[in-house]
Order: structure tokens, then C-alpha cells, then sequence
């Protein structure tokens, strides 16, 4: 299958997968959960690829593995904390003020702001582990390639670290309306972010080493730009300013990304 076909497949199947969320988040009214299907998409993209590809059966393994691993755990620990903590604030306020100002319903809305955009942007992510699986040559791994997985394991670790300490300070009450600054995220504000960024980046150049997975480069760029400068860490430390009593002189003190030793007083 070539890359133009095998991409034309896999948008279709984005397209019918977010088309079923969309409606059944008509039922639910609560468009929160497409962020755990955000993972699961990337998944399926790589799984999808995987069947229909005819690239070398070996690095075709290890993308996928890698993708399953990532997608599946994020994936699933999105999907507990929406069933847990309920409806995400920014998509309410989303909703919101879509209704308020410009008339829209809940339909349009999460069709034009949630669902759509999201479908878009997940195709775009997951290019790597879609055009990594494409090409028969060179069949053997190279330098890049062993950079590629060291460093996606240690992304994947990274952030799921991340997540369980962060996971672990909430559910304490005593810590309500406090600001995480230990473990990994007294070295950085976001390290979960940082730790997909890694993974992203090492999952990339494993595809690099083909051609079709070296023009996949899009992806790891738009998921780094999306997490550092657009919906990721931007939008999150706006509502954390506002709700977190301490979190301006956690910023001051503490990097932004890539983690580093926190400054002094």
C-alpha cells in the first residue's frame, strides 16, 4: 500500500470514529472524554497501519508497541479521571460561551469547536506511526532508530510517573488548592507534557530512518508547539493562576518544560 493510500484510509476511519463520538456525546452532553480518545485514536492509527502497511515487519513492531504503550495507558488514565472528577471545566465554559454568544447548540458546538478540530489534529499527531510503517527499507535499525526508542521509553516513563504523583496529590484533601512542587514537578510545571514531547520525538525518529517517516516530522512538531504554546500549558496555567494561591512564585522558581533544578527563594 502506498503512503497516499494507506493515509486516505486511515482518514476515513478518523472520520467515522469522531463522527461516533460526537454523537454520542449528544447523549452524554458532555464532550469531555474525547480527550481519553485523543490516545486511543493515536492507537488505532497505529494499529490500523500496521495491518494495511507492507513496510518492514520488524520497525512496524516497535512503532506499534510503542504507540499501544503510550496510547493505551494515557488513554485509560484520561478515561478514570473523567469518570472520577466528571466534566472538564474547559469544555463546559467551551459550550458555554459558544450558546451564550453566538446562539449555537450544543451539537454545532462540539461539532465545529471539539470534535472536528480534534479529528484534524490527531491525524496530523500520529503521521509518525502511520508513514514510519510504510517503507520495506532499510530493513535493520540504525543509530537513529536506537536513539528513537530510548528515548520514547523514557518519554512514556516520564510522563506516566508524572501522572501517578500528580494523581496521588489530588486524592489527598489536605492538599486542596495547593501546588504540586515536588518529585518531577518541582523540576518542571509540566512534566507530563515534556514526557510526550520525548516519547513523540523518539517514536519519530524511529520513522526517520525511512523516507516517508522522515516527512512525518510535522507531527512531533505540532504536538510539541500544541503542548507548550496552544492548548496544553498556556490554557492550563491560566485557570491555575487564577485558582492556585502560590502558583505565580511556582513559576518563578520552577521551569516551564524542560526540567531543571529549581531556583532558590
Amino acid at each position: 500500500m502506498s503512503a497516499f493510500a494507506l493515509l486516505a484510509a486511515n482518514a476515513a476511519i478518523v472520520i467515522v470514529l469522531f463522527t461516533a463520538l460526537w454523537l454520542l456525546a449528544q447523549r452524554t452532553r458532555d464532550p469531555s472524554f474525547v480527550d481519553a480518545f485523543w490516545a486511543f485514536g493515536i492507537t488505532l492509527m497505529a494499529v490500523t497501519s500496521f495491518a494495511m502497511a507492507d513496510g518492514w515487519e520488524m520497525r512496524q513492531l516497535v512503532i506499534t508497541g510503542l504507540a499501544l504503550v503510550w496510547g493505551l495507558r494515557l488513554g485509560g488514565y484520561l478515561f478514570w479521571r473523567w469518570r472520577h472528577e466528571g466534566a472538564d471545566k474547559r469544555y463546559a465554559a467551551l459550550v458555554r460561551h459558544a450558546g451564550e454568544k453566538r446562539g449555537w447548540s450544543f451539537g454545532r458546538t462540539t461539532a465545529l469547536f471539539v470534535f472536528g478540530p480534534q479529528a484534524g489534529l490527531l491525524f496530523i499527531a500520529s503521521l509518525p506511526v502511520q508513514l514510519g510503517q510504510v517503507a520495506a527499507e532499510p530493513a535493520a535499525f540504525g543509530v537513529l532508530a536506537f536513539i528513537g526508542i530510548t528515548l520514547a521509553v523514557f518519554g512514556i516513563g516520564y510522563e506516566t510517573l508524572a501522572d501517578w504523583q500528580l494523581a496521588r496529590f489530588k486524592a489527598d484533601p489536605a492538599n486542596k488548592g495547593k501546588v504540586l512542587d515536588t518529585g518531577v514537578w518541582g523540576w518542571s510545571r509540566h512534566p507530563n507534557y515534556f514526557g510526550e514531547a520525548c516519547a513523540w520525538w523518539g517514536i519519530w525518529l524511529i520513522a526517520a530512518e525511512t523516507t516517508p517517516g522522515l516527512f512525518a516530522v510535522i507531527g512531533p512538531l505540532f504536538t510539541t508547539w500544541t503542548l507548550m504554546r496552544w492548548s496544553g500549558a498556556p490554557l492550563l496555567e491560566r485557570g491555575l493562576k487564577k485558582s492556585r494561591p502560590g502558583y505565580e512564585d511556582y513559576v518563578a522558581r520552577v521551569s516551564a518544560f524542560v526540567p531543571m533544578p529549581p531556583k532558590k527563594g
